[in-house]
């Protein structure tokens, strides 16, 4: 079996993706592997032999902690997509020549839906093989779709970034006292899990926003409007949060009747975007006042500066339990978070098999959000508050946060 360990980041990064990365290099190295790599750009840049030494260039504590601190992919992403078995072995050939020169024992790779599909194909290949290497799955997305686990690291720190910036907006859009509505646009594909963090933002500081919109809904144009004619009726500033990936009744996303280029990435998902932008010129051309639209955009999951303790410290838990499982043998897993309670908050890791995590969505229970479909009930709330809490500052340096960058 190979003395060395492997890991990679995949898909779209987070603020925490690197405490993941923090924790599988150093379980690794307390648990005897000789070097621990990291993949340049993930699968792809494997399959280019772009490695770099973690072991000699992530040495010092003060490091490990501007890691942790670092938002986004350290050693850079990619979206591809390994063949299907059954359309030929070239590709997982190559893979492990590449894998057995760096005589690799155990490999990571940091990721969601669809970097469990590569954990599942590599696994399955290197059964079929007889290989010795142990694949793991480590759960990343701020998307929070991942099944099989309570939550994945990541989501916490979006979520706590969309209940702040939306108390910001909800203050600035009820300053002027005129007519406006103000829809904000977040990121969620088939899963409304970031827009119901917008739910977070009421409080006794705040009347919270007026329309939460997500895609487990179906979207009906003329209801929208109707619905926001009728708030400005009982009150003129409206902020409105709509998940990017709403759809109408026939199945298409509305940012589809948009004038935005489309493109479809290695994976077949659309680029989403321009949700926001169409709906509120809907407005604006059909009701009589102000709009404004709002993409949250990267900003959503590379804000660093207000990621959350709770999910930096699980982002770690996750990334050790990964290497403890693969050092005793496991292969073909994935770690996942299992909660224990809300109040006050527990929660352990365990592990499930990859295979029934590929390529697989969690939405939001429907009885999560309230009768009339524009809310987040108490139940959601209860969820994500414990994932959002406390803070793990940022280390200034003249007056701006210090990143370590490869």
């Amino acid at each position: 079996m190979g003395s060395n360990a492997i890991v990679g980041q995949s898909g779209g990064p987070t603020a925490v993706i690197n405490s993941t990365l923090a924790g599988v290099l150093q379980a690794c190295l307390a648990r005897g592997a000789r070097n621990v790599y990291g993949m340049v750009h993930g699968i792809e840049g494997l399959l280019d032999e772009k490695v770099t030494v973690l072991s000699d260039t992530l040495g010092s504590e003060m490091e490990i902690e501007l890691l942790k601190r670092t938002p986004a992919s350290y050693l850079g992403t990619c979206r591809y997509k390994l063949p299907d078995l059954v359309h030929g072995t070239e590709v997982y050939e190559k893979l492990f020549r590449i894998l057995n020169k760096l005589d690799i024992g155990w490999f990571f790779y940091i990721g969601g839906n669809d970097s469990m599909d590569t954990i599942s194909k590599l696994s399955e290949y290197g059964r079929q093989i007889g290989s010795d290497i142990r694949f793991m799955g480590v759960p990343k997305t701020i998307d929070n779709d991942l099944v099989l686990t309570d939550h994945t690291p990541g989501y916490g720190s979006a979520a706590k970034y969309i209940g702040v910036v939306m108390k910001e907006i909800i203050r600035d859009a009820t300053a002027y006292g005129n007519k406006y509505v103000t829809i904000v646009e977040i990121m969620g594909r088939n899963a409304g899990w970031l827009t119901a963090a917008a739910a977070l933002a009421r409080g006794e500081d705040c009347e919270g926003v007026n329309l939460i919109c997500l895609p487990e809904i179906p979207f009906h144009l003329d209801r929208f409007l109707a619905k926001v004619e009728t708030m400005q009726k009982e009150q003129n500033s409206i902020v409105i949060a709509v998940s990017e990936g709403v759809k109408l009744p026939d199945g298409r996303y509305v940012c589809e009747l948009s004038d935005d280029a489309k493109f479809v990435d290695a994976f077949g998902h659309r680029k989403l975007t321009g949700t926001a932008r169409y709906l509120s010129n809907l407005v604006a051309n059909n009701l009589d006042t102000l709009t404004r639209s709002i993409e949250l955009s990267t900003l959503q999951r590379a804000a660093g500066h207000l990621s959350s303790r709770t999910d930096i410290t699980e982002a770690y838990q996750v990334g050790g339990a990964a290497a403890k499982a693969a050092f005793e043998g496991m292969t073909g897993k994935m770690v996942a978070l299992r909660r224990i309670s809300n109040d006050p908050y527990q929660c352990t890791t365990e592990l499930v098999n990859v295979a029934d995590v590929a390529n697989l969505e969690k939405k939001v229970p429907v009885d999560w959000i309230n009768s009339y479909r524009t809310d987040m009930s108490a139940d959601f709330l209860a969820y994500a508050r414990p994932l959002i809490q406390a803070e793990l500052t940022p280390i200034y340096i003249n007056g701006l946060s210090r990143h370590i960058i490869r």
